[in-house]
């Protein structure tokens, strides 16, 4: 009977911690809206820790992070680039719309205990 509760324990504190991870992860995202450098630590946690959450919900939380990432920083590149001619303002917005949505919805499925579709 000790073993089972041994066996049991370790799961049950590493889904906790994911879970607590996952939750830093999104709100360093939320402050990268005004700092910018804590995505950047955010981007390192999910790749370092990417291979805990296997297997778990979080697991697609953090693929969800991970594009939001990616892609959130290439349109920002783009409209930035083009910030000269006009039309990167509304794609700065748009990118900002675009991410905002991502971190709402994926704080909202984390709140749930519901895994992102990520496929």
């Amino acid at each position: 009977m000790t073993d089972a509760l041994t066996t049991e324990t370790p799961d049950a504190e590493k889904l906790a911690s994911l879970k607590q991870l996952t939750l830093v992860t999104y709100i360093l995202y939320a402050l990268s809206v005004f700092t910018g450098l804590t995505a950047i630590v955010a981007i390192i946690i999910n790749y370092v820790k990417r291979e805990d959450a296997a297997g778990t919900v979080y697991e697609s939380h953090f693929t969800w992070q991970i594009r939001t990432f990616w892609w959130s920083l290439l349109w920002a590149v783009i409209g930035w680039v083009l910030v000269w001619v006009l039309v990167g303002i509304p794609i700065l917005i748009a990118a900002g719309i675009w991410a905002i949505y991502r971190l709402v919805k994926g704080f909202i499925y984390w709140n749930d205990g519901k895994p992102m579709d990520v496929k």
